[in-house]
């Protein structure tokens, strides 16, 4: 967008343009009134955005980065295939780490998950579906992993990474099995419920998405992918991005989640999928699949750096997963239903 082009969407908004600086969908205007931030959307996405915008205000939740409405009322500007927003460009100045921060942000999305709860219908027989096809997914992907290790042994000479995938073969199989149990014992928790939490997600979770302001308050900005869905639908992208990297005891992710819990606890049935879901070793799966589904020549060094990472993240999920799982069954043996 050029800067005559922004000029004149500022304008709508009474605001005379001095200068522009261009970090790609957001552009920092400076202006005769201060310093402001114009966001790019896609405008199918414009409706659902201001929808959940507007709810989450009207239910009392502040603590999102506010959109100003131009001089017409309008809070977006068509322009070709995007919408534009305006907002206050906050300082951001962090005066904690990166650690503090995921603090802050897991309570004020357990903030935001209470307000916005509600209790949706589910028919049996919507459960029994979703059972069946992700237990018949997970159990699918378990007898073919066991299919490719006894391909690997029948081999004259393992390659290098059929070496290393028969190395990890055991503990991926046991996450496999922890996978399908927890879900397991979910249809069993929810035989004869009727209904299911949902909330308003944010959809996008990053701690880049979670800003502060000249008081150290934190905002949650970028809720373009906000929808209603249950609330493990942002814990578990944010979770699987945070560990995928090299092996650690992730010891804080326990603590944000720990936090989260203590202002959002889950319901047993939300635990149980929460816990399946988020052991479920499918990033690793996929890795295996795709070198044994390929033509003979491969390139072995990619490959193996590919599991390497995938099974650095698994383990670091383990973790954190046999932790909460340890915190909840002391827990439910305090306090027996």
């Amino acid at each position: 967008m050029s800067n005559h082009e922004v000029e004149n969407i500022t304008r709508l908004y009474g605001l005379t343009l001095k200068f522009v600086e261009d970090y790609g969908r957001v552009m920092k205007v400076y202006t005769d009134k201060g310093e402001f931030a114009l966001k790019r959307m896609a405008a199918n996405n414009g409706i659902d955005f201001f929808y959940y915008m507007q709810h989450l205000y009207q239910q009392g939740y502040n603590r999102i980065v506010p959109i100003f409405p131009a001089l017409d009322g309008r809070y977006a500007i068509l322009h070709g295939t995007s919408l534009y927003y305006l907002m206050p460009w906050l300082t951001n100045k962090e005066r904690e780490g990166i650690n503090e921060k995921n603090e802050s942000l897991f309570r004020e999305l357990a903030r935001l998950h209470t307000l916005s709860v509600r209790e949706e219908p589910v028919s049996k027989e919507n459960r029994e579906e979703h059972f069946e096809r992700m237990n018949a997914r997970w159990e699918r992907e378990l007898e073919a992993l066991e299919s490719f290790v006894e391909q690997s042994e029948k081999s004259t000479y393992m390659s290098p990474f059929q070496l290393l995938f028969c190395t990890y073969f055991s503990e991926i199989t046991g996450g496999q099995r922890y996978a399908i149990k927890k879900l397991t014992e979910w249809k069993e928790a929810t035989g004869e419920e009727n209904k299911a939490r949902s909330v308003i997600i944010h959809g996008k979770l990053s701690n880049e998405h979670f800003l502060y302001d000249e008081n150290g308050y934190g905002y949650f900005t970028n809720f373009e992918k906000a929808e209603r869905a249950s609330p493990i639908h942002d814990l578990l992208p944010f979770l699987s991005r945070t560990m995928h990297t090299y092996p650690k005891q992730f010891d804080e992710s326990v603590s944000w989640i720990m936090s989260y819990f203590k202002y959002f606890p889950f319901t047993k049935d939300e635990m149980l999928l929460f816990l399946g879901y988020l052991a479920h070793p499918g990033s690793i799966f996929r890795v295996v699949e795709k070198y044994f589904s390929s033509p003979d020549k491969k390139d072995e060094i990619k490959f193996i750096r590919q599991l390497q990472k995938q099974y650095w993240q698994m383990k670091n999920i383990e973790y954190v997963v046999m932790k909460i799982d340890e915190i909840e069954r002391a827990k439910n043996e305090q306090n027996p239903a």
